[in-house]
């Protein structure tokens, strides 16, 4: 299984456990210009009281796994008041990363 499908397969994972509002890969793999030590990055934007241990309970299910991840998980209210403060990196997440579901 390449990259790309492993990608895949973590956001239908995340998606069928979960059913976040969307899941977004953004960083190289987004992007287009993986490196062979790349991480896969992606934001998972759901309604949660605690997006910590959300995000625990995320890297558990695609637990264990031959590459580095990095995940972020936010409400959909902290993405609305990071884009109403102009958040640089949401923005760049949010219009330039690949939308995987939702």
């Amino acid at each position: 299984m390449n990259k790309t499908e492993e990608i895949k397969k973590i956001a239908e994972q995340i998606a069928k456990k979960y059913e976040p509002q969307k899941i977004i890969l953004f960083g190289s793999y987004a992007w287009g210009n993986p490196g062979p030590d790349s991480d896969i990055d992606l934001l998972v934007i759901k309604e949660t009281k605690d997006t910590r241990q959300m995000a625990r309970e995320v890297d558990r299910l695609i637990f264990p796994r031959r590459f580095s991840l990095d995940l972020i998980v936010y409400t959909p209210d902290q993405v609305g008041r990071r884009m109403k403060l102009n958040d640089f990196f949401i923005k760049n997440i949010l219009t330039k990363g690949k939308v995987l579901y939702g």
